[in-house]
């Protein structure tokens, strides 16, 4: 049975693009769609949990970690950084940790390198 990976992200509709002029809510949405379609191709069951920057983000968050079983979460940079979506970083961390506590954890640095994450901690 193949494995699963769940990639949770801040939508990238509510990303603050000024400190990052060459990328687009469509352009990251492009890279992350795309990561999601290469984990599948590698052999993954692979969905994506897009959220809000915290209005909904945790009921969002807890609905997909509740859907299924999963081998490996993956953690989007944009809830990492900046700074002010620490406590919704920490919130989403906390989430996984008690609904998929059998889950690895893993982090991209950037929305094209998410399959690489995963294949530091689950072969498919």
């Amino acid at each position: 049975m193949a494995k699963s990976v769940l990639a949770i992200g801040l939508d990238p509709a509510f990303v603050d693009f000024t400190a990052f002029l060459q990328l687009t809510p469509a352009l990251v949405r492009h890279y992350l769609d795309s990561q999601i379609e290469r984990l599948r191709t590698l052999g993954y069951e692979a969905d994506s949990c897009f959220t809000d920057i915290g209005d909904t983000a945790e009921q969002v968050t807890a609905a997909a970690l509740m859907s299924k079983r999963y081998d490996c979460i993956v953690i989007g940079a944009g809830l990492r950084e900046p700074a002010e979506h620490l406590l919704l970083f920490e919130k989403i961390l906390n989430l996984v940790h008690r609904l998929a506590p059998d889950a690895s954890i893993c982090f991209n640095a950037n929305p094209a390198d998410t399959a690489d994450a995963v294949q530091r901690w689950v072969k498919p």
